[in-house]
């Protein structure tokens, strides 16, 4: 771990102690789009609603994501509605600020992220309550995301690859989105407790669309595995990990990292997250996370053209580091 991230999850820390001593906050478990679940993938839970009422106070979160170098970084501010304890729906603002990479050569492709941000729409309902037929029976919802306003990677090299054939056209706007199935328990009992969320997702966004329109509708695997360690008071910390597979590769991007000869094309790691979770045992009206990020470093080798006349050669290799392996990320939700 380097010096900066070090700084950066201290002064976070320091944060969390504050937060934790300040008696009237109150919060409530959302992701970096909206739902309930972990720092970024959705569990069966929704927003709680007290007994015998339909609606819930609704819950409003805040994430940042340091990116800074190539992609840039990246804040939502989100608000999701409970019914019942049975479903949700909510809407993010994902916003966006351009990367500042020292290094020329990778410092280029943040154009390809030089837009403000997305909206993300989602909901979710629960079939069966984690419990509602025995201890050991797990918790399963269904939900759905749809995200307008993309114009990250794939939108943006619609624009640029039009600029190199001498046209100027606009970054196009995608639309995209998940339809998933989430599995999840919690055991707050001895031996070891836990909670392990499993899901399986039908996606067309690649890194929940910061990375642009995937080529095809595609199933991807996702979860997570948490630990509760009682702090005090009702208050637990949750060290966890959790995973979700990427899409192979997005729209247009093939066209300056090509799959020909010695180049061997796009390659989207999985994004793995490793967080701390800060919370109430029961209905929980605060969380607060702080986690370090793996998402894409070297993701593969542009080709582009030099722009210069023969005998020059017409077009040049470039490594693509996307600088992403290490990011950091927190978060804080509020539900009254």
């Amino acid at each position: 771990m380097d010096t900066r991230t070090l700084q950066k999850l201290t002064i976070c820390g320091f944060l969390a102690v504050a937060m934790l001593t300040t008696r009237q906050l109150n919060a409530q478990n959302l992701t970096l789009e909206g739902q309930t679940g972990g720092f970024l993938t959705p569990t069966a839970y929704v927003v709680y609603s007290a007994k015998g009422q339909t609606f819930s106070h609704p819950a409003v979160g805040y994430h940042f994501i340091d990116a800074a170098k190539v992609i840039g970084d990246i804040q939502t501010f989100s608000i999701t509605e409970g019914f019942a304890s049975r479903g949700e729906v909510g809407y993010t603002r994902s916003v966006h600020t351009l990367g500042d990479s020292t290094d020329p050569t990778q410092g280029a492709f943040s154009n390809l992220w030089n837009f403000d941000g997305m909206n993300v729409f989602h909901g979710k309902v629960v079939g069966i309550k984690d419990g509602q037929f025995g201890p050991w029976t797990p918790g399963i919802a269904v939900g759905g995301v749809v995200r307008t306003g993309d114009k990250f990677v794939s939108g943006a090299l619609v624009q640029q690859i039009a600029a190199l054939q001498g046209a100027v056209v606009p970054a196009k706007s995608y639309t995209n989105g998940d339809v998933y199935i989430a599995f999840t328990k919690t055991w707050a009992k001895p031996p070891v407790p836990f909670l392990l969320n499993l899901g399986w997702k039908s996606t067309n966004a690649t890194i929940f669309g910061i990375g642009g329109q995937s080529t095809r509708f595609g199933g991807r695997f996702f979860g997570g595995l948490g630990i509760p360690l009682p702090v005090s008071h009702g208050i637990v910390a949750v060290p966890s990990a959790g995973f979700t597979q990427e899409p192979h590769t997005s729209v247009n991007l093939g066209a300056i990292i090509p799959t020909v000869g010695p180049y061997n094309g796009v390659h989207l790691p999985t994004t793995l997250d490793y967080a701390v979770r800060v919370t109430q045992r029961e209905h929980p009206h605060f969380a607060f996370d702080i986690g370090i990020g793996q998402v894409a470093g070297m993701i593969g080798t542009a080709v582009l053209p030099t722009g210069l006349p023969p005998p020059y050669p017409p077009t040049f290799a470039l490594p693509v580091n996307l600088e992403a392996r290490h990011v950091v990320g927190m978060g804080i939700s509020i539900r009254p």
